[in-house]
């Protein structure tokens, strides 16, 4: 990904890049994002890069010898600490809608900010709440206090996060709002798509911001509005 797009992506919010895809494709009916409410550790935080993906448990003592975990805890933890950058770190919680294990806490969002990774989308749980990494947004599905019985059963496999599938590699953009996968095809025409859009959102916000209008003169904005519009 060149810097300026990521730059770009970086500082608009995940409901803009909807949107933007929508122009970008010409249609609408985009519908590779989150559904329902996740959480967010930083209101302003926004993460953006190629999904490294795992899968966890938490809720029942693994099954497996001690040092079967530990070894795939490791290759794990080496597998997160490569790959392609920007990238971010994508967990399913297989306990979820049970899901107990706050997995993500002051220890383990510094380890992976150290790694590089510009956040973590999980529908899994998150702990110490202002404590957590600096500059390393969370986005999760719940809040608990304990880690419980937490491993990773697996990584660098598809995920699926309140119904978004994920594969590993898929440019993720997420935030306060949820998470979207940004198609390939559409990667090349998402600049032009931002723009387009702020364009277009502006001829509204123009005529209706602090001001007191009559209908007549938002139907003439609306229109000017929906001609520019997906």
């Amino acid at each position: 990904m060149e810097d300026a797009l990521h730059d770009l992506l970086k500082s608009v919010d995940t409901p803009t890049v909807c949107n933007a895809i929508e122009v970008a494709q010409g249609k609408r009916g985009f519908n590779a994002f989150t559904r329902g409410t996740l959480l967010a550790s930083d209101p302003d935080g926004v993460m953006v890069g190629y999904a490294r993906t795992a899968r966890i448990r938490a809720l029942a003592q693994p099954t497996e010898a001690p040092e079967v975990i530990k070894a795939r805890r490791m290759a794990y933890y080496k597998y997160m600490s490569e790959g392609d950058r920007p990238s971010v770190c994508v967990v399913q919680d297989l306990d979820v809608p049970n899901a107990i294990g706050a997995y993500w806490g002051e220890v383990n969002t510094n380890i992976h900010r150290a790694f590089g990774l510009s956040g973590t989308l999980t529908d899994g749980v998150m702990r110490d709440l202002g404590d957590l990494a600096e500059g390393y947004p969370v986005v999760a599905g719940s809040i608990g206090p304990s880690h419980g019985f937490v491993h990773v059963v697996d990584y660098d496999q598809p995920v699926r996060i309140r119904g978004l599938d994920i594969q590993p590699g898929d440019l993720v953009h997420a935030d306060r709002h949820g998470a979207v996968v940004v198609p390939v095809d559409v990667t090349p025409k998402l600049a032009n798509a931002i723009a387009s859009l702020m364009r277009s959102e502006k001829t509204v916000f123009d005529a209706v911001k602090g001001k007191r209008i009559s209908f007549e003169d938002f139907e003439i904005a609306w229109t000017a509005f929906e001609a520019a519009r997906t």
